[in-house]
């Protein structure tokens, strides 16, 4: 049981990430009427995309986009498969799928 707090933390530690990118994009689309495209990616919400769609007033929305408490990057998709657009973590092994501690997090999952 005092084995599975330091994973217990990271999957608070994601879910806190993902809220945070979430509201981050939130804003984004309030100032640019679309959420960044896939390709853009998260980057997005750190530096001005050059390619299409530019976002016509981009504001600078995080410092840094954080990595997972793995390590890993956060992955993007717009649109989402279960939103209008997905944030997840790939969970400890870094690869799709998996249970316990390998799961994968997504905005989804989140209340």
């Amino acid at each position: 049981r005092v084995m599975a707090r330091p994973e217990q933390a990271r999957r608070v530690a994601v879910q806190s990430d993902i809220q945070a990118i979430k509201s981050a994009l939130d804003m984004y689309k309030l100032d640019n009427h679309r959420y960044p495209t896939t390709d853009q990616g998260l980057q997005a919400l750190v530096e001005k995309p050059g390619s299409e769609p530019e976002p016509p007033n981009w504001n600078g929305y995080l410092d840094r986009v954080p990595k997972d408490p793995w390590g890993n990057e956060y992955q993007y998709l717009n649109p989402g498969k279960h939103g209008e657009v997905d944030i997840m973590s790939l969970g400890a092994d870094g690869r799709k799928g998996g249970a316990g501690n390998n799961a994968d997090i997504g905005s989804w999952q989140l209340n």
